[in-house]
């Protein structure tokens, strides 16, 4: 079942934000920052490799960029170091400065507060939450879904940063069994999410197109994102199924997590999938143009 971009919510969210109804997002992974395990003693060093990787994903033609403290693992749960919160605030003020892209923010695990104070505090667009309603066992504990004090905590902050929060997050298992309609359903009525991300089982594994299209009708006008796993093979299906995806592996030299962006691999791979959303809208044209006649 193709997504059909017919209500006006799903149109007017990514338009306004990505000037486009299907982005394509990529992500800058920060190297590791202060008061994580693996953090090198050089702040400018992680900077500057921001800056390329930002300057890459622009030049390539992505819609928006996000940037996340992934390589700051072993998580903490919730709240981080007021360190990382600092020097991601530094990092994403100055990538604002260089690239004209809708910027996201998230903060790992799941400091959807800190995510929240710093894309207000430098204008960012939208933030990702990985778990916003829900109790999730992940491998840093059991982590509960904080939709009521982080939608307090923006209303106090007079923001109108996006919230998009993943529904049945990679690298955990819900405790109970809720079905992913159900989920998908709780997180935008019950956790008022701006937008809902579905992921594979870890980084790199890919949703389904079955439950992309159970989310998708679970989710009424508001818009779905792949979260995970979309490659030259699959970006076809995904994005005729979801509202855009959020790209990271495979905009990275030799398709490798660790490795840096590759700017060629980055405009190659959002060719491909801005030609799958132009064949899929003509499609769909000329299918109804046969049903007129």
């Amino acid at each position: 079942m193709a997504r059909h971009q017919d209500s006006d919510r799903g149109i007017v969210n990514n338009a306004r934000i990505f000037k486009t109804t299907k982005p394509i997002i990529g992500v800058v992974h920060l190297l590791p920052l202060p008061a994580s395990a693996r953090w090198g003693g050089k702040l400018k060093a992680v900077m500057d490799r921001a800056e390329q990787e930002a300057t890459a994903l622009a030049a390539g033609g992505v819609d928006g960029i996000i940037v996340e403290n992934f390589f700051d693992a072993p998580f903490t749960k919730e709240g981080v170091d007021p360190a990382v919160v600092s020097a991601m605030t530094l990092i994403v003020d100055r990538l604002m400065d260089l690239v004209a892209l809708p910027m996201g923010i998230n903060v790992l695990r799941n400091d959807a507060s800190s995510a929240m104070a710093i894309a207000s505090c430098v204008n960012a667009q939208f933030i990702r939450v990985n778990v916003l309603t829900g109790v999730m066992a992940t491998d840093q504990g059991i982590i509960e879904g904080n939709a009521h004090q982080l939608l307090r905590y923006r209303r106090e902050l007079g923001s109108e940063v996006a919230i998009l929060a993943d529904v049945l997050v990679k690298h955990a298992r819900p405790l109970g069994t809720p079905n992913l309609t159900t989920a998908v359903k709780d997180t935008i009525e019950r956790g008022l999410a701006d937008g809902v991300i579905i992921s594979g089982w870890a980084t790199g594994s890919a949703p389904t197109v079955e439950d992309l299209e159970l989310a998708v009708a679970a989710a009424g006008d508001t818009p779905v994102f792949v979260g995970s796993g979309a490659n030259w093979d699959n970006i076809g299906s995904l994005m005729e199924a979801a509202d855009g995806a959020i790209v990271a592996s495979s905009l990275k030299r030799h398709g490798k997590i660790g490795n840096p962006i590759d700017p060629i691999r980055v405009s190659q791979f959002v060719e491909a999938a801005k030609m799958t959303v132009v064949v899929s809208e003509q499609r769909k044209k000329s299918v109804s143009s046969v049903r007129l006649k």
